[in-house]
């Protein structure tokens, strides 16, 4: 099992009583019915979203295909978008304010370029290329670097190693 799944359960434990730890004090703030409308109209509103960012995605992404561009941008918009409205649909008063939070334009975009990174840092190059296009590098103006001088190369096994470059080291 990955590092990271294992604080899954203790992760979802702490949401549920973080949940009911808002819904509690909103409920004694406002009331209880008042509450409880908060969490049905946040849901429903989750509800309605989803169809439409769904639909959203997938029309940006049929688009960018279409157009032979990399669908990228547009899936992981998609996803961003899908995820804020499915925040919104499950019950809850927290997970509806963050799904609300995605949904607003600054904060869509932000996710959408943390979703990019992280895509990109787990998939090949190549993949990355396929969805993002090619990637842009920044390069600084300043005092040149040396150029490092080329080894001789070493031979190994009486002569029969091919030497080569790694270009991506491979994933453990």
């Amino acid at each position: 099992m990955r590092r990271g799944l294992r604080f899954v359960p203790l992760a979802l434990l702490l949401a549920v009583v973080l949940e009911l730890a808002v819904f509690v004090g909103v409920g004694r703030a406002l009331g209880f019915g008042a509450a409880v409308l908060l969490v049905f109209a946040a849901s429903l509103l989750g509800v309605v979203l989803l169809r439409r960012e769904g639909m959203r995605a997938w029309r940006g992404f049929r688009s960018a295909a279409a157009a032979g561009q990399p669908p990228g941008g547009q899936v992981t918009d998609g996803l961003v978008g899908l995820a804020g409205a499915l925040l919104l649909a499950v019950p809850g008063l927290v997970s509806g304010l963050v799904g609300l939070l995605l949904l607003v334009p600054p904060v869509r975009r932000l996710a959408r370029a943390g979703v990019r990174r992280t895509t990109e840092r787990r998939v090949s190059s190549m993949v990355a290329g396929d969805l993002f296009g090619p990637r842009t590098v920044r390069v600084r103006q300043g005092a040149p670097q040396p150029t490092p001088q080329p080894e001789q190369p070493v031979v190994v096994d009486g002569g029969r190693a091919i030497e080569g470059e790694i270009i991506e080291p491979g994933r453990h």
